[in-house]
């Protein structure tokens, strides 16, 4: 079969005229058109600037993503430690603590400022020891 069909009719609607005529079928199909060198020229500029576009797009995106994680990152560790202290039903502080050695009972109580115990422990060795003197502890009440 022969490469080219019509071309000798210059004008676009005879050339189908002709072609329609002399054709054995019509049928819709499908098939990839090239480019002449102008429309494929264009199409290169239209992705240049497509390109650079996108690129322009996707660094507003990734300064505002790190805008977002920002302002994220202190809500979601505040949001964990929240979790965590709900799970434990307490939270852990760090504070001054008083220290109490009872001799007699053989123990070492820890009290907060709110005079609440926050750890008994058996008394160790060294606090055990005698003391040349002790200061007798304040009970609020003269005697």
């Amino acid at each position: 079969m022969e490469k080219y069909l019509g071309k000798e009719y210059a004008d676009r609607a005879d050339r189908t005229a002709f072609l329609k005529d002399s054709c054995d079928g019509v049928e819709q199909k499908g098939y990839m058109k090239p480019y002449t060198p102008d429309e494929l020229q264009g199409r290169k500029e239209k992705l240049v600037e497509l390109s650079i576009k996108i690129e322009e797009t996707e660094n507003e995106k990734k300064n505002a993503l790190k805008g977002f994680n920002a302002a994220l990152d202190p809500m979601k560790k505040e949001s964990k430690e929240m979790v965590r202290d709900i799970r434990q039903k307490a939270e852990y502080v760090h504070e001054i603590c008083y220290k109490f050695v009872d001799r007699e009972e053989r123990e070492t109580g820890y009290y907060n400022a709110d005079g609440d115990l926050i750890e008994c422990r058996r008394a160790t060795a060294d606090e055990l020891q005698a003391i040349p003197f002790s200061v007798q502890m304040k009970t609020g009440t003269d005697d």
